[in-house]
């Protein structure tokens, strides 16, 4: 009897969760012998759910959307897009990012990955994460599903690294790789993260919590080392914050229901960020509102 790839990789003996945290040869091994089957079964289930609504430009803010298309078609009114986003703390910026009321789409669509019983690796050091998973292509176990692909790197490159480029300039040449998780706070398993800094240029940390969905603490704390000021931002539907890798921050703890977010990261070739002081780097806004001609690196921060 012949099986598809998507039964195979559901039959397939895979590590314990621990064997998986704890990064383990065989584990190495495990992902790296089963690329290929893993991408062909994410293949298949894809066409099996080929009803489903699709991940679009519809899932985007209508302003924030509006702004976007606009400057990628006369960089010169970028202006319009940073004006959506508001600083909220010292090098932070928050701003509606996806629609709450298309947000249901997306949340669907990564409920059915979590069910969908091919295996996914979990970011590392989020033990108990049902609803997390690895994002980009250079991370084993990723979410190999080409219409997620072709919705990730669309938002990586149309949205993510411009906007980036014109908040935080000192990125530009920093800004050429990626890098993606998901992640699921649940408060009856993990429920905080402690402070550390990221391995990154910038990091878009986006909720996608629904209207109505409501949750309890899982507040984000953020540090200034220059004014020793602490603040604690929280998260509405649809919303993102977005700063420098290198901002200390922390998850609190959750004490009640989940808190569902996209952690987005840029840096440049093999993990390089931008040092303290470095010469920012003057593009002009066409220079800005591009795609990089690098090729991934394959380097994965974890």
């Amino acid at each position: 009897m012949q099986t598809t790839s998507l039964d195979r990789a559901r039959a397939v003996e895979r590590p314990t969760r621990d064997e998986m945290l704890q990064r383990t040869y065989s584990v190495q091994q495990f992902w790296d012998q089963n690329r290929d089957l893993f991408k062909d079964a994410w293949k298949n289930w894809e066409g099996d759910n080929s009803n489903a609504p699709a991940l679009d430009s519809s899932l985007y803010d209508p302003k924030l959307r509006a702004a976007v298309e606009q400057a990628w078609e006369d960089p010169t009114k970028e202006t319009a897009v940073k004006d959506l986003w508001e600083e909220v703390f010292p090098g932070v910026y928050k701003t509606q990012f996806f629609d709450p009321e298309r947000l249901s789409v997306l949340r669907d669509y990564m409920e059915n990955v979590a069910d969908a019983e091919i295996p996914l690796r979990p970011p590392y050091g989020i033990s108990l994460n049902r609803g997390g998973a690895m994002l980009d292509e250079r991370s084993e176990g990723f979410l190999a599903a080409p219409n997620f692909q072709t919705f990730y790197r669309s938002l990586m490159d149309a949205y993510m690294r411009p906007i980036s480029r014109l908040l935080f300039p000192d990125i530009v040449g920093f800004d050429t790789q990626t890098f993606g998780f998901s992640i699921q706070w649940q408060a009856d398993a993990d429920t905080s993260l402690r402070a550390h800094t990221d391995a990154s240029s910038v990091t878009l940390n986006i909720n996608l919590n629904l209207p109505g969905e409501e949750f309890s603490g899982s507040g984000v704390r953020f540090f200034d080392p220059k004014t020793r000021q602490v603040e604690e931002l929280t998260f509405a539907p649809g919303t993102a914050l977005i700063h420098h890798g290198s901002v200390p921050h922390e998850s609190m703890p959750i004490t009640e229901g989940e808190r569902s977010n996209f952690v987005l990261w840029l840096y440049g070739d093999h993990g390089q960020v931008p040092r303290f002081g470095v010469a920012e780097k003057n593009l002009n806004p066409r220079e800005r509102w591009s795609v990089p001609t690098a090729q991934s690196d394959g380097f994965a921060p974890f």
